[in-house]
């Protein structure tokens, strides 16, 4: 039973189209049920159409349709479950269809189809003699049609597309917000990596091309680097410079030109070297060790540019456009003319790559990760990008694009009524000030982002540079880094979290492999667990923090007191150290934790013997509290930060850091959504931190309400039993207020 469960699956998987798909499923679906007929029906607009048959009369496909209401299938579509009858006639539910030819037909067997809580279809299987099927047959059937929902879904989709006359939406993971209406400009145009295996007449000529080739391409991503550094861009420009360093002769570029030496024109060396160390890597069997398989890809087409088409690609399209990929890499985003991009949208790829950090940088819609992008041909569609919402809608009728342009149009003209008021501090109509910090990871546009009304720096991920390296950044490298930090800061606070990888977060060159990551080897768990990178990294932020008073250093993913201790010794190893080489007193920065682990929560009276302040982390504690990985598809619409549960343990942990004298913030992105904003004042936080594009628009909403009213509404809030109602309790609470406008499109 298992081999023919694999077969079925594996031949439906491998069609090309919906349409080829459904007549093998329901053609070795018979055989192997050793039944007279299967059939199945696929769900279009609420109807359930007869898509595809072996035993019913052919000429009917198309033609049978049905609502959820009516027949048998119906009610196995509006059930959900399946329907086992000796004698499906004598139903009340019962329909002939009299094009279909069915009237021999006695026993019926159906299942429903199910891709994550929503219908896709329904399968069914008939045969002319009454008799119920037995457990083994409905168990194979139902078997089949688990297996097969997530193929159906997608074949289902990719005909829609393809076959396109109204809209159709994409989804993926946010990696820069915002919106943009364009044209689709598909790039798949990489030169292949796998060249012809050809010798060489003229070996010092090979050379000479190779070295040449070489030197342009290290002269482009000089260019690329030098623009970023100018920028003051300092952790973008290192993807560059790591690039530049794989060219080397001691790496890369050294393997090119030795394997030229024996013989092989240049292209075929890049090729012979790339594919044999990109095998290498592959075969390890590690995530995160086969993103090092990538750079060398990225490297050696790079170089076979140069050689077979030299020079730079350039791409400049006539007007602004949403660019399409199975991957884009952060060079050819830099190159990109910025005017000319409107937006990004990804098949592959994570919020973490460099391409996500680079086009928050630039300040480019992102979304990544969108999943069947490119199965069908979408080059040159009018396309609607709300990478906010991580959508890409498809062919939009022209109702649809006049309102996401009067979105737009409105959106400009609200961040400019947000910040105008920006330079004035955020304080309720009531009197209580909130202070309002930025969340930071890269160092671009920092400095005008503190000005322009930041309180301070509230979370500073040190992770970013050490992910932009292809190694460990030494001490003098972190110390230039968070120097430049405290400095974009002024003389307003900055915190600094530790470097927290693991989890969505991988290093490159520090490969992790677990099976449940988020609950493994991350945060100061591996920094405990390597002293020597946890010392320097320490004593670079104390150098970098000298004497004044702004350093503060963040404590990610802590669990246990013990975690807290430990650290505690390993900074005062690191501040005595300092003291005694530097020949001087340095300032004892505060120390604080990260809330994200809910064992946490219960301990906070002997957190508060330890550190001085807690910052939490809304987005890791919503995880492990509702028991959710937020990156897994299957389960995302289940993380829900306004879940009651959620808000009632927010107000736990500032009850009791109140209560122990604790100075407590969020972090979380939570703290910069308008409806959030809202609920974290009511409960008496009065640090929110958040990214910079959120500042104006909380900033703004705050000066509006006031506490009383907050603290009001909490009270009802905190007795619904889903975050859907809260949401509308939030939603009404603005519309009486006049502040509907501020929740985003």
């Amino acid at each position: 039973m298992l081999n023919m469960l694999r077969d079925i699956t594996q031949a439906v998987a491998r069609a090309n189209s919906l349409e080829s798909a459904l007549n093998i499923l329901v053609s070795q679906t018979r055989i192997a049920m050793a039944t007279h007929c299967c059939s199945i029906y696929i769900l279009e607009q609420q109807n359930l159409v007869l898509s595809a048959t072996e035993g019913l009369e052919k000429s009917a496909v198309g033609r049978v349709s049905m609502p959820l209401s009516e027949g048998l299938v119906g009610l196995v579509a509006q059930r959900e479950e399946a329907v086992n009858l000796a004698d499906a006639r004598i139903h009340p539910r019962f329909k002939l269809f009299p094009e279909a030819v069915e009237e021999e037909y006695r026993a019926f067997l159906a299942v429903p189809i199910i891709f994550q809580k929503l219908v896709v279809g329904v399968i069914v299987v008939q045969q002319p003699e009454a008799r119920q099927f037995s457990e083994n047959e409905e168990a194979f059937l139902m078997t089949l049609a688990a297996q097969l929902a997530v193929v159906i879904r997608s074949l289902k989709h990719k005909a829609t597309i393809t076959n396109v006359q109204h809209q159709v939406v994409f989804s993926g993971v946010t990696a820069s917000s915002g919106i943009a209406i364009a044209h689709g400009l598909v790039l798949g145009g990489t030169i292949s990596l796998e060249q012809p295996e050809l010798q060489c007449a003229d070996i010092d000529s090979e050379l000479r091309r190779l070295k040449h080739a070489m030197q342009r391409c290290n002269d482009m991503l000089s260019s690329i680097s030098q623009r970023f550094e100018r920028e003051k861009s300092g952790d973008v420009a290192s993807i560059f410079t790591a690039f530049q360093l794989l060219l080397d002769d001691s790496s890369l570029g050294g393997e090119y030109t030795r394997e030229v030496a024996l013989g092989w024109q240049a292209e075929s060396a890049v090729s012979r070297v790339s594919l044999r160390y990109i095998e290498q890597f592959l075969a390890m069997e590690d995530p995160y060790l086969k993103e090092r398989a990538s750079d060398i890809r990225e490297l050696g087409q790079k170089v076979l540019r140069q050689l077979i088409e030299p020079g730079r690609l350039e791409v400049d399209p006539d007007k602004p456009v949403i660019l399409v990929a199975k991957e884009v890499d952060a060079t050819l985003l830099a190159e990109f003319p910025r005017q000319k991009l409107a937006g990004i949208v990804t098949e592959r790829g994570g919020v973490n790559a460099h391409a996500a950090i680079l086009a928050r940088a630039l300040g480019v819609p992102a979304i990544v990760a969108a999943e069947g992008i490119l199965s069908t041909d979408i080059d040159q569609k009018l396309l609607v990008l709300n990478a906010t919402r991580g959508q890409l809608l498809v062919s939009p009728s022209p109702a649809v694009i006049e309102e996401y342009q009067l979105l737009l149009d409105a959106d400009v003209e609200k961040q400019k009524q947000f910040s105008a008021e920006l330079s004035l501090p955020s304080i309720t109509t009531d009197g209580q000030r909130i202070q309002l910090y930025l969340n930071a990871g890269l160092l671009s546009g920092m400095a005008s982002e503190v000005a322009e009304g930041a309180d301070g720096i509230g979370l500073y991920r040190t992770e970013i540079p050490f992910m932009l390296h292809q190694r460990f950044p030494s001490e003098s490298e972190q110390i230039n880094v968070y120097k430049q930090v405290l400095s974009a800061a002024g003389e307003r606070p900055v915190v600094m979290r530790t470097l927290d990888v693991g989890g969505d977060k991988p290093l490159p060159y520090f490969p992790i492999k677990e099976d449940n990551p988020f609950l493994g080897w991350r945060g100061i768990r591996l920094s405990l667990d390597h002293p020597e990178l946890f010392l320097v990294q320490l004593r670079a932020m104390l150098q970098a923090g000298g004497k004044g008073n702004q350093l503060q250093i963040l404590l990610p993913m802590v669990s246990n007191l013990d975690e807290i201790d430990q650290t505690l010794a390993y900074l005062e190893q690191a501040f005595t150290e300092l003291n005694h080489e530097l020949n001087t007193i340095l300032v004892r920065p505060k120390v604080g934790v990260m809330l994200e682990v809910p064992a946490l929560l219960y301990q906070l009276q002997d957190v508060a013997k330890r550190v001085d302040f807690v910052s939490v982390g809304s987005n890791d504690l919503t995880q492990y509290l509702l028991a959710v990985d937020r990156n897994n598809p299957s389960v995302s619409s289940l993380f829900d930060s306004y879940h009651p549960g959620i808000l009632r343990a927010l107000k736990i942990a500032v009850d009791d850091c109140q209560r122990y004298d604790l100075d407590v913030s969020v972090c979380g992105e939570l703290a910069g959504e308008p409806y959030g904003a809202l609920l974290l004042v009511a409960m008496g936080y009065h640090k929110l931190s958040m990214n910079q594009a959120s500042l104006a628009r909380i900033n703004y909403l705050l000066r509006r309400v006031s506490q009383q009213d907050l603290s009001e509404l909490l009270k009802t809030v905190l007795s619904q039993s889903n975050g859907q109602q809260v949401r509308t309790l939030l939603s009404h609470f603005l519309q009486q207020h006049d502040l509907a406008d501020l929740i985003n499109p």
